[in-house]
């Protein structure tokens, strides 16, 4: 088990520091005026495979008292296919058709959002997860990734993007996607650390936004 980065150590340490931050000072001014709309505004996760927004996503959720949705689970659910099968009849072209469709269709207030890696590919996504809500990056390097998804087996089930070693394939696809994820962030994080740590650094990230 993974060591907390919070004072103290553990769940329920987490847990106090959450209510904290939802209810410092910070997130008591913007309550009033403007402050109040963006407490209210869906959280979209974004970054490549393996950086865990599913895993951060759950537990943002639960920390914010939000609700949490994913758009690829969504997707496969409204479709009654999986990725790849999807990838196989439509194509990528197909899938990322569909990915938009997906995306417009979960996005509520209070929700966040984990997204699929390649949903920064179209500006129109990114465009309308800017204008509707917050977005937030979770970066880690290649190498970070490619361990990540090679210890998950459900990983070997999606469709391979460039057909290379995972390792080289996720070189490959932060060195062409890392600087889309950039632009459309309002927030970067640090993925690389334990789920609880990501989820610290969001809810700061938030709660000084919401005081600006």
């Amino acid at each position: 088990m993974r060591k907390s980065c919070l004072t103290g150590r553990g769940h329920n340490n987490f847990q106090l520091l959450c209510v904290a931050l939802i209810s410092s000072p910070c997130s008591r001014i913007a309550r009033s005026g403007g402050g109040t709309a963006l407490m209210s505004l869906p959280i979209f996760l974004i970054g490549a495979r393996g950086c865990g927004k599913t895993t951060v996503g759950e537990a943002l959720s639960q920390a914010l008292g939000y609700a949490f949705t994913d758009t690829d689970h969504h997707l496969q659910l409204s479709t009654q296919r999986s990725v790849t099968e999807i990838v196989a009849a439509e194509g990528w072209e197909g899938f990322r058709a569909r990915e938009t469709e997906s995306l417009k269709a979960v996005t509520a207030p209070k929700t966040v959002i984990a997204t699929g890696g390649g949903m920064i590919l179209a500006e129109e996504n990114c465009r309308f997860m800017q204008e509707q809500g917050q977005v937030i990056w979770l970066s880690a390097s290649p190498e970070v990734l490619a361990e990540r998804l090679e210890s998950e087996p459900e990983a070997a089930q999606r469709p391979t993007l460039t057909g290379r070693p995972i390792a080289d394939e996720m070189s490959d696809v932060l060195r062409e996607r890392a600087h889309l994820y950039q632009a459309a962030a309002h927030h970067q994080v640090n993925a690389m650390q334990s789920p609880e740590c990501v989820v610290e650094e969001i809810l700061l990230s938030l709660s000084l936004a919401r005081a600006s």
